[in-house]
């Protein structure tokens, strides 16, 4: 059952359980797993991808099975329905929409005595995305993944996806890959498709930037090549905080609090309220919903480990506990969203009102679904086009403006201890030297 406290609790410690839930004493066992994994398919390329995929996905491949075939691709189109094709087209329009407002733009400032400064953004040359599979199939990662890599112009996409039985991938991954732009895909997971993009195998290209959401070995394992490769971010498990007031409906709460725990075992699902009914009523909203649940059985261990109702004294303690926990997902739904939003520092993404539960976030509304968990929102942000994009600065001096400058520059060098960036500076300004 879904717990009720009171503010009077010790609610920060509760909440900070929750958010250090995946922590645990394995993780030291596991990341000396991973660093094994990592090892090996640095030396071993493909031969080491394919022993861990036959021990840990129970799938037993040849080399040439790795890459998704043409022939799949095209299949994967006829084993979709209509309606969702086009609920995928849909959702990739307003991915790409949203994200086309977010692209930096080069810029450069021609200042006094030709001074030039300024920045110019450049795509990596190639991304990898990882899409997660097991209890379910994520088109949508692949569509929040693919599209803002491509609006950022990299040319080359490459997707990594655990196989399922008989080594198939989801045909609605697959068509959503080639909706959004992937030129290939590989049918592989685990810590070893992290590492296979980090390192390259024969098969498999090495990337400069990997993407998506994991389980802990998967994050282990971007976590340790952070620096061989550039990453999103380290995704735990996905969780909710929802802001309620007496005016919001139990049956709505209810049901944006068991989307969130269906998820993953591992996943919060948190609901901060100044109504002690509304409380009781999500609670015992909580409980109907769940008798007919296809996934009750993670569910309700979801909801018995990491759900809570806190019932606080006003909507100003709620978002002060709300920017403490920092949740990957925040829903206000009160009288009025936009007067408490100001309130709010810290939270992947924002849901104002009755009407936009997480879910339209999750699909097709069009900001990123990746989104930081684990209370880092605190210093991060969602993955967007900046994810695929470096910048380099712009820096053009002339003798003028260099003359002006050299001496500083030169008592900034001597306290470093750095005569030859002194040199450097001097050897132009006095022009005295002839090769």
């Amino acid at each position: 059952m879904l717990r009720i406290i009171t503010q009077q609790a010790d609610v920060r410690a509760e909440l900070q359980r929750i958010c250090d839930r995946t922590h645990d004493d394995q993780v030291l066992h596991k990341e000396a797993t991973v660093r094994e994994v990592l090892q090996a398919v640095k030396r071993q390329g493909d031969k080491a991808v394919l022993h861990y995929t036959d021990e840990f996905d129970k799938q037993t491949l040849k080399p040439e099975e790795l890459r998704v075939t043409g022939s799949e691709l095209d299949a994967a189109y006829q084993q979709v329905s209509e309606e969702l094709l086009l609920a995928i087209r849909l959702a990739g329009r307003q991915i790409e929409a949203f994200h086309r407002q977010r692209v930096p733009k080069s810029w450069v400032h021609f200042g006094d005595d030709d001074v030039v400064l300024g920045k110019r953004y450049t795509p990596v040359d190639r991304a990898g995305l990882y899409v997660p599979g097991g209890r379910a199939a994520y088109p949508s990662t692949v569509l929040m993944n693919a599209i803002p890599a491509a609006v950022a112009g990299v040319p080359h996409v490459v997707m990594v996806t655990p196989p399922g039985p008989a080594k198939a991938i989801n045909p609605a991954v697959l068509v959503a890959a080639q909706e959004a732009g992937v030129q290939e895909i590989y049918r592989v997971g685990g810590a070893q498709a992290i590492a296979a993009l980090a390192y390259g195998t024969e098969t498999i290209p090495k990337v400069n930037v990997i993407t998506g959401p994991g389980n802990i070995y998967v994050t282990l394992a971007k976590k340790l090549v952070y620096g061989i490769v550039g990453i999103d971010s380290l995704a735990g498990p996905s969780e909710v905080l929802i802001i309620a007031d007496e005016t919001a409906n139990p049956v709505y709460v209810a049901a944006d609090l068991l989307a969130q725990a269906e998820h993953d075992p591992m996943a919060a699902s948190i609901l901060l309220t100044t109504d002690a009914a509304l409380a009781k009523n999500v609670q015992l909203a909580v409980e109907r919903q769940l008798v007919d649940h296809p996934r009750r059985l993670d569910t309700e261990k979801a909801i018995a480990h990491n759900g809570l109702i806190v019932i606080v004294e006003s909507l100003a303690a709620a978002a002060e506990l709300s920017n403490e926990f920092a949740p990957e997902h925040l829903e206000l739904e009160v009288e009025d969203p936009w007067a408490l939003l100001p309130q709010i520092r810290h939270a992947g993404a924002i849901f104002l009102g009755y009407s936009t539960p997480e879910a339209v976030g999750d699909y097709l509304a069009g900001p990123n679904h990746t989104l930081p968990t684990s209370g880092s929102a605190r210093y991060a942000s969602a993955l967007g086009v900046e994810t695929f994009l470096k910048h380099s600065s712009i820096i053009q001096y002339s003798q003028t403006a260099l003359s002006k400058v050299a001496g500083a520059i030169d008592l900034l060098a001597a306290a470093e201890g750095l005569p030859s960036h002194a040199d450097s500076v001097r050897r132009r300004v006095e022009r005295g030297d002839e090769f």
